[in-house]
């Protein structure tokens, strides 16, 4: 069956949300264009590294240019999503694999997303650009500079807002507390 490519370049909206209650979220990269919609799935950590390493790469572009380049040091208001995923959410994929890369001609953040394949399969690599006709699907968003830096500031409030971390151990609290390690097993 031939690869199916979601490309978007640039998308009207790419951003990261949940479903669900926090200790029981699906996270979500969402990209969105006239009218069509694409949701993959992915786990809390892909969403928290893609972020931060999208304002690493953002930030080291600002350094290299010395501010002459149209990459904002930080995130601009006026492109602030807080809105929810579009719904319905239909999953196109589970997320296995993502790359990033700067394609400086075009001033573009290009973001892949390949789905998981299973592991007696082991395809060769086909991220950024090398389109296999046989590979497993991928999203491919292409953002301008600004749009990556909402994407990301989305993206990590996005991971930070779910069950809030206990004062003495770190480990994530349910509403009804947690068995602490740190207070020899006693619930907090």
């Amino acid at each position: 069956m031939p690869r199916q490519v979601f490309l978007y370049d640039p998308p009207e909206r790419f951003v990261a949300g949940t479903v669900g209650e926090p200790g029981q979220r699906t996270f979500f990269l969402q990209a969105a264009s006239s009218g069509r919609v694409t949701s993959v799935a992915l786990e809390k950590q892909q969403v928290a590294v893609l972020a931060e390493r999208v304002d690493e790469l953002l930030d080291e572009l600002v350094r290299r240019s010395g501010g002459e380049t149209t990459v904002p040091a930080v995130a601009p208001s006026d492109l602030e999503d807080a809105a929810p995923l579009e719904v319905p959410i239909l999953e196109e994929f589970r997320v296995g694999t993502m790359a990033l890369a700067w394609d400086s001609d075009a001033e573009r953040l290009v973001v892949e997303a390949q789905a998981q394949v299973p592991d007696d399969e082991n395809p060769e690599d086909t991220l950024l650009g090398e389109d296999d006709e046989d590979g497993p699907p991928l999203l491919r968003v292409r953002l301008t500079g600004p749009m990556a830096r909402a994407f990301a500031k989305r993206a990590l409030l996005v991971v930070a807002a779910g069950r809030p971390s206990c004062p003495f151990c770190g480990m994530p609290m349910d509403a009804e507390g947690h068995i602490c390690p740190r207070a020899n097993g006693y619930r907090r």
